[in-house]
């Protein structure tokens, strides 16, 4: 298994909506270890270290719940694989 870590920004209608919460659960129930976190510019942080299949199964089903309130999603390599005991938010 080889394990990546990713910084992913959403935009759209993600702040208010219970994103961060979904983030959380899907990701936990995924094996994807990281946190979630509101920014200040109304973009929601995401940075996950797992396999990248996980990652992209994590983005696709935030696509799904949250449809057309996520407007763009950008994903960026992290440095190195980060090591995250779970899957938190931060506020």
């Amino acid at each position: 298994m080889k394990y990546i870590t990713e910084i992913i920004y959403f935009s759209g209608r993600v702040q208010g909506v219970g994103f961060r919460a979904a983030t959380q659960r899907l990701a936990r129930g995924s094996g994807v270890h990281g946190y979630v976190q509101n920014l200040t510019d109304g973009r929601v942080e995401v940075v996950a270290t797992a396999e990248a299949v996980s990652i992209d199964r994590l983005i696709v089903r935030l696509k799904g719940l949250f449809g057309d309130g996520i407007s763009d999603v950008q994903r960026l390599p992290g440095i190195g694989v980060e090591e995250f005991s779970g899957f938190g938010i931060r506020r």
